[in-house]
């Protein structure tokens, strides 16, 4: 969920003045979202497969999806937050440093491990300079890293992502008073709904979505396994 690692002069600029644009996630991060959140979900329904249920209690499981759903929700929100904070707090350690320095190598130095692996290398030592200048004529950066109205718009999102994406897992529970049948209705739509991230996981990646998306139930079912094994 973190975003890119190059320094961003909107990100640097004080908090009056700066205007953010960024993506939420990026689509491989929203893919792994929901990826995460259908395998936990499934790990938690298919543990109740190991012990009898009767209908009676078909509402608790209910509830206990729920809040299994809103719980996983909440912390990827938190944790949106915390990379935010992390990010924007690191791209203003790299202003100071390149400010901070009078040696143009060392500054390249600096500049060039804030870019992609594959940008920096191409980064001729003129361009460098020309960048370090600018960033010395920006104006005084915050002093602390912040939490913008754009982060928590973020964070809603990430939400809204995490809980829409394992909500569909839980309407068997709401509509059928065989908890049996419920538990099996919701397993098989969490295994389609993870077979489709991963063929949007394939479309975005590799030439074979089909296989990609097989491949995922297939290691989506192991790794449910793996911790209901362990005591998930």
């Amino acid at each position: 969920m973190t975003p890119g690692m190059a320094v961003d002069s909107k990100e640097l600029k004080p908090r009056s003045t700066m205007k953010e644009s960024k993506r939420v996630l990026e689509p491989l991060e929203r893919i792994s979202e929901v990826l995460f959140g259908l395998i936990i979900v499934l790990t938690f329904t298919c543990s109740f497969g190991f012990r009898r249920v009767d209908n009676s209690e078909v509402h608790v499981l209910l509830a206990e999806v729920i809040g299994c759903s809103l719980a996983l929700g909440i912390i990827d929100a938190v944790f949106y937050l915390v990379g935010c904070l992390s990010e924007r707090g690191h791209k203003l350690l790299l202003l100071r440093q390149v400010r901070r320095t009078s040696d143009p190598d060392e500054a390249k130095q600096i500049i060039a491990g804030a870019l992609p692996p594959l940008i920096a290398p191409q980064l001729a030592s003129d361009e460098c300079e020309s960048l370090r200048l600018k960033l010395m004529q920006l104006p005084e950066p915050a002093s602390r890293p912040w939490i913008s109205k754009e982060d928590l718009m973020g964070a809603l999102g990430v939400f809204l992502l995490a809980f829409g994406s394992i909500f569909p897992v839980v309407i068997p529970f709401a509509f059928m008073t065989d908890a049996k049948l419920a538990l099996h209705v919701s397993n098989c739509i969490a295994i389609l709904l993870v077979f489709v991230a991963g063929y949007a996981l394939g479309r975005y990646a590799s030439a074979h979505p089909w296989r990609v998306g097989v491949a995922m139930v297939a290691l989506g079912s192991a790794l449910v396994g793996v911790a209901i094994a362990l005591g998930g």
